[in-house]
């Protein structure tokens, strides 16, 4: 992503929330994404329509226990 791209908050996120939040930015061939507390950690960034994808994937899995790591055991996410 350059580094004038322009980032968008959660339409989610207020005051709520603690504001603990996720950023999305957009370009023509992929999306990124950031956690709003910790922009300098660095970004999440997706193939043209692989965002999509995981958050259909997300929606899914929903009531469902999040699948354990083979190697550590511990929570994929």
């Amino acid at each position: 992503m350059p580094r004038n791209t322009m980032w968008r908050e959660s339409a989610y996120s207020g005051p709520d929330d603690g504001n603990n939040c996720v950023e999305v930015a957009t370009s023509t061939d992929c999306t990124a994404v950031r956690a709003s507390k910790a922009v300098s950690q660095g970004v999440l960034v997706f193939r043209e329509g692989a965002f999509a994808e995981f958050v259909d994937a997300l929606k899914g899995a929903e009531g469902r226990p999040c699948p354990r790591s083979p190697e550590t055991g511990t929570s994929a996410h």
